[in-house]
């Protein structure tokens, strides 16, 4: 005993305090990742006491076999470019508005800040209202504007259903990225932009030439974050249409939640779930490569 308390006086007290943390992390984060990875390997319905192993089989299945899946990829995807596009590029011009000082500029601020922290539920169900085929908003404000024949069922109809989803996404998301922008702007000295003006340089030419380059960083934060938040879309989709019509808006997350829940497939589920993750992982990667080389460049 003699031994042991000079060694625990050696411990710095702040490692006590990080222990919670380090028991949370393993609980919910690093145990449930590595049980995934187990149950990948085998075919398991959720109840059974017995699990049949197949290896690698499942992921051979989604990998090449199964067109579903990444028929939800290609879903997320289409929502996700029109996010790192429309979204974030609404995000940059109202960033670059109220970093110029604009009036009631502090109020922009709080009203562009609220759809993100809005609950995804209630923003689905606010636009299924607007979106809405018999007494929807959009309708009802076409027919008044004399254009009754552009009328539909907004989120029941195949064509437009996975754009009015990317809509409502992008309506809620874009005030995250406007934050983010917003934050980088004002870290510019403002003494940049003085001399850029004195030299006689447009507007256009200060956004390419000083604050392009300064806020390389903070573009590719915000792109990051974006991919990674719209792959992972799932709350609007279930408080819109479900996946519905048919699959026309299923995306990988509620792909793999139906094969869990409705089709008993748990260990399948899991297959999908480590494979979507190595997709999300390598969009990553990619996107910081290319960030590395436009600052070289």
């Amino acid at each position: 005993m003699s031994l042991q308390i000079p060694l625990l006086r050696k411990i710095r007290p702040g490692y006590i305090f990080v222990v919670p943390a380090v028991i949370m992390l393993g609980l919910f984060y690093i145990y449930p990742f590595f049980k995934v990875l187990q149950l990948s390997f085998y075919e398991w319905d959720g109840i059974s006491l017995t699990m049949q192993f197949v290896g690698l089989g499942q992921f051979k299945d989604i990998i090449f076999f199964n067109s579903s899946w990444w028929q939800s990829m290609w879903h997320a995807a289409y929502i996700t470019i029109l996010a790192l596009v429309f979204q974030n590029g609404l995000a940059l011009v109202l960033a670059l508005l109220v970093d110029r000082g604009i009036k009631y500029g502090q109020m922009y601020r709080v009203i562009f800040f609220l759809p993100p922290v809005l609950s995804g539920i209630v923003v689905g169900l606010i636009w299924n209202w607007i979106f809405n085929g018999n007494y929807g908003l959009l309708n009802h404000w076409l027919n008044n504007i004399g254009l009754a024949n552009l009328s539909r069922s907004w989120l029941s109809d195949p064509k437009t259903a996975l754009t009015c989803v990317a809509v409502i996404h992008m309506w809620k998301g874009f005030g995250w990225g406007f934050i983010i922008l917003l934050a980088g702007l004002q870290n510019i000295p403002r003494t940049l932009y003085e001399a850029a003006r004195i030299d006689g340089a447009s507007y256009w030419d200060i956004f390419i030439k000083i604050t392009t380059p300064l806020m390389l960083p903070v573009f590719v934060l915000v792109m990051i974050l974006t991919v990674l938040g719209t792959m992972q879309i799932y709350d609007i989709i279930v408080s819109t249409t479900g996946g519905g019509p048919g699959y026309h808006t299923e995306v990988p997350v509620s792909r793999i939640i139906a094969r869990m829940l409705y089709s008993s497939q748990f260990g399948y589920a899991c297959a999908m779930g480590l494979v979507f993750g190595a997709v999300l992982v390598m969009l990553s990667i990619a996107q910081m490569k290319i960030s590395k080389i436009m600052k070289r460049t």
